[in-house]
């Protein structure tokens, strides 16, 4: 049993990985056959007919903006200018560049048609996965992985870690919200993201050693 655990243990980023990717997958084949899955349902009705009001609506548009790239390129530009580190600029390049990429190539393979009747913002392209979700989780989750290895501070590197979660969490959720995207297209983004992240962070974290 103890063996057990320390495979477990030793290997738990590919035993994420491998989660995530057969959440991811579950997910997809039920899109290929088209079916609207019930969490579609239950979520999207409880986001646009329970929750929708003026006022949530504006900071759910300020919150899904930060998942916009403009505003994901100015924080990457803001930190690659203030970074010491010669290969940060590099890391965050090619991990929205793959990130954006990965997404793209998704989309194009699933033509999934967004939801109709209740966006509140304009939005083109195919729904799933969800590109904001993707793209927030291996952005700002990037962001979590160098805030733990380079905050020293206990007390600031968990309340950066905790906000950047919930930021991923919430911008997700805003395409739900907006009526731009079904809660499978933010799921299946968010898992497919995790395990391209981990990915991601082996490869960087190998080619420093």
């Amino acid at each position: 049993m103890r063996r057990v655990l320390d495979i477990i243990l030793n290997n738990k980023r590919w035993i994420i990985v491998f989660i995530a990717l057969i959440v991811f997958f579950a997910i997809l084949e039920d899109v290929f056959e088209e079916e609207i899955l019930m969490i579609d349902t239950v979520v999207y009705k409880f986001a646009v007919e329970f929750l929708r009001n003026d006022i949530l609506t504006v900071i759910m548009k300020i919150i899904t903006s930060f998942g916009n790239a403009i505003p994901v390129l100015l924080i990457a530009i803001i930190i690659i200018i203030n970074t010491k580190d010669k290969k940060m600029p590099i890391w965050i390049i090619l991990n929205l560049f793959f990130a954006t990429v990965l997404n793209q190539i998704l989309k194009y393979i699933v033509q999934r048609n967004r939801p109709e009747g209740y966006r509140l913002i304009d939005e083109s392209g195919y729904s799933f996965p969800s590109g904001h979700s993707m793209v927030s989780t291996a952005f700002y989750g990037f962001l979590i992985y160098l805030v733990i290895k380079k905050v020293k501070n206990k007390y600031l590197r968990n309340v950066l870690v905790i906000l950047l979660g919930i930021l991923i969490v919430l911008i997700g959720f805003s395409r739900v919200y907006l009526g731009v995207h079904y809660a499978s297209d933010v799921i299946a983004g968010f898992f497919i993201s995790i395990a391209y992240l981990i990915v991601f962070i082996t490869i960087i974290s190998d080619g420093n050693k």
